[in-house]
């Protein structure tokens, strides 16, 4: 399998090369040449264990990975620190929950991390190379990415998170690991403000080959990839106990990865007959989908931060295959975005964007509502993302195919929300209480790329 550049510019590499490279040195993302064809496999693939499905899943991908390799790289990223399943689907109500907050953060982003950091590992020790990774969060990607990476030789991280523009659990997590390795910016502005810089730094070649910058960010390819696996496990296990065909799924999201990571499955065979997307306030997604019309807002702060968000990373990857796999016009749609904030996709009269993916939004009301109702009737706490996916998902009815919604933190991430939701402090996790009262670390910057340069280049020559 080799990799190309949505915008054309970069010769086929290899997933190594991918991995090491993050974003593509023409500005563009790295995506797969074609999408495997796994439509054959998966009557096979019904009667394995996560763990394995994995290993079958990543071998159609990282083809330079030799087997012996992949199995033990997959173990020491899940057996003993996830959830037995890694990532089990449970039913509340008249829907399905697939749980993805059963790693070391408590989040989806997790899943994908532990994986990258031993994957980071390896390719490091085949070549005696180091690696110094530039990361943006939003809330959870930052604390998954320190931990997959925290002490490992030959590794620095640094990232980017809004000043005081996540919760403070979140930014506990990310500041109170102290290994010498692990670097935490707090920027003077919002999550795009971070993730502008980060795109800005990774595309100055020069910046980037004399400190080798690298990405967790899912514009690292990687990320997807470990993502796609707990769709096909939670159809399978849906389909399993409902004696279905065909499954739906919602998925919340801000960024694009998770629910791009479901559209790929189902774009290698998994039978998948509707995915909705779902976003808060910030609905640069949900416009899109329903209009056409990609353009750039206000963010707003929401009781789901880690979707407050107006700029989506991944968006590029959908767009490519949406215009055709085109690398010219998806260039010129996305300089003309950048200069004006807005792009447009020419539909004909009675076009859709995507006859399979359907969206909407939820308020911060709703999100409350949808808690508090989840909580009273089934004793299930949601978190406030998961409630933003399971409002949506109830606005298209819960009638038809099985639904499963897709749960990205654990609630005790967000005790404020919940409280407020029901009344009560319902949401406590032992890992969360541990993290009161320990030191922290963190340098706060201004909202530009050259103070965070100077700082990441300060800090590599001490």
């Amino acid at each position: 399998m080799k990799y190309i550049s949505t915008r054309g510019g970069v010769e086929p590499l290899s997933f190594q090369q991918v991995v090491l490279m993050g974003l593509a040195d023409d500005g563009g993302l790295l995506i797969p040449e074609s999408i495997p064809d796994a439509r054959d496999r998966l009557q096979s693939w019904r009667k394995l264990d996560y763990l394995q499905l994995a290993q079958e899943v990543f071998s159609l991908f990282a083809t330079d990975i030799p087997t012996d390799v992949m199995r033990s790289l997959i173990e020491r990223s899940y057996r003993g620190t996830f959830h037995p399943e890694v990532a089990p689907t449970v039913r509340v109500g008249d829907l399905f929950i697939l749980e993805l907050f059963h790693g070391p953060t408590l989040s989806f982003k997790d899943v994908a991390l532990q994986f990258l950091g031993n994957l980071y590992e390896h390719i490091l020790g085949q070549t005696g190379g180091h690696l110094n990774i530039l990361g943006a969060t939003s809330g959870d990607t930052g604390s998954a990415a320190i931990y997959g990476v925290r002490g490992r030789a030959g590794i620095n991280i640094f990232v980017m998170h809004p000043h005081k523009r996540v919760s403070e659990i979140q930014e506990r997590q990310m500041t109170s690991v102290l290994d010498a390795n692990v670097h935490n910016i707090a920027v003077r502005g919002s999550f795009d403000d971070c993730q502008r810089i980060m795109k800005s730094l990774a595309s100055d070649l020069d910046f980037k080959r004399r400190h080798s910058i690298g990405s967790v960010n899912s514009i690292n390819f990687a990320r997807i990839l470990a993502q796609i696996v707990y769709y096909f496990y939670s159809a399978f296990h849906v389909q399993r106990i409902t004696g279905t065909t065909q499954t739906r799924v919602c998925v919340p999201t801000g960024n694009f990865g998770d629910i791009l990571a479901g559209w790929y499955a189902g774009r290698m065979g998994l039978n998948l007959s509707q995915m909705i997307l779902a976003t808060n306030e910030n609905d640069i997604l949900a416009r899109f989908f329903n209009t056409g019309v990609y353009s750039r807002g206000t963010v707003a702060q929401t009781y789901s931060p880690a979707m407050d968000i107006q700029v989506s990373s991944n968006f590029e990857r959908y767009l490519y295959h949406r215009v055709g796999s085109d690398p010219k016009r998806l260039r010129l749609l996305m300089e003309g975005f950048a200069s004006t904030g807005s792009l447009k996709l020419d539909l004909r009269e009675g076009e859709v964007v995507d006859s399979q993916m359907v969206s909407k939004s939820a308020t911060n009301a709703e999100t409350l509502e949808t808690i508090a109702k989840y909580y009273r009737d089934y004793g299930y706490v949601l978190d406030p993302h998961t409630a933003v996916g399971v409002h949506v998902a109830e606005d298209f009815g819960l009638e038809g195919d099985p639904l499963v919604c897709v749960s990205t933190a654990h609630p005790a991430k967000f005790p404020e929300a919940i409280r407020e939701a029901t009344g009560e402090s319902v949401a406590r996790h032992p890992d969360i209480d541990a993290l009161a009262g320990l030191p922290t670390r963190c340098e706060i910057l201004d909202n530009d790329s050259g103070a965070v340069r100077a700082f990441i280049e300060k800090t590599l020559s001490a």
